[in-house]
């Protein structure tokens, strides 16, 4: 678990870039971070760090790093999102953001003004993620964490991005769930619409996305792959 920032470390997280999330500091003050899971150290010169989705949050809304922020994705590989990839979706516990797949019950808040700042901040964490992780620095392609997480991706990409996720009932928004193949995820709509916009948003954000339907039910779904080139 992670330790709560100090004081002067808190000033140097809200003091970064909203955007980028890039920090200045002691080079003691960003190494501190880093350990916390807070921050990671970009791999190429400058070497410049910056926030990952957990130190975002604590600049957004204050709060303190949730359960896990300091190891396994969030402090490795500077993306910190819950795997929701189960066909009965539940909302993460322990404070560590997920993306919604659809089918979960509402959370108070979810459509609020803190929710958008949580997923639009996990979202510019993941872009500096492709950053970091492309020889070329390239946003416009997934990178090797969304390829491990590929509901959970895929979910963020749609979430951000505006779309509405399903509630309980499945009847409303977006449903991403996994499937038996390999970097593959499937996306239900409520309509064609629906699912043409959710086909748009992904293909936006490099996935490669093709329509199918299911044998028996005729029900119409989209077949979501990360793009490699």
């Amino acid at each position: 678990m992670a330790l709560s920032p100090t004081a002067a470390q808190r000033r140097v997280i809200a003091a970064a870039d909203p955007v980028s999330g890039r920090l200045k500091g002691t080079e003691t003050q960003l190494a501190a971070l880093v350990r916390r899971g807070l921050a990671f150290r970009h791999p190429r010169p400058p070497h410049d760090h910056f926030l990952t989705p957990a130190g975002h949050r604590i600049r957004e809304t204050g709060a303190e790093p949730g359960a896990g922020a300091g190891s396994g994705a969030g402090a490795g590989s500077g993306a910190e999102v819950a795997r929701g990839d189960s066909e009965g979706a539940e909302p993460a516990r322990g404070g560590v953001f997920a993306a919604r797949i659809g089918g979960e019950e509402a959370a108070a808040g979810d459509a609020g003004p803190a929710r958008l700042r949580e997923v639009r901040s996990a979202w510019q964490g993941l872009l500096e993620l492709r950053r970091m992780s492309h020889p070329d620095g390239a946003t416009d392609r997934p990178c090797g964490w969304e390829r491990a997480h590929l509901v959970q991706a895929a979910a963020l990409a749609l979430e951000a991005a505006g779309c509405r996720p399903a509630g309980p009932d499945g009847a409303d928004g977006y449903r991403v769930r996994a499937t038996p193949q390999p970097e593959a995820v499937a996306v239900y709509g409520p309509d064609g619409t629906a699912l043409r916009d959710c086909a748009a948003t992904l293909e936006r954000a490099g996935w490669q996305v093709g329509e199918h339907t299911e044998p028996r039910t005729r029900a119409r779904y989209l077949l979501a792959s990360p793009r490699k080139v």
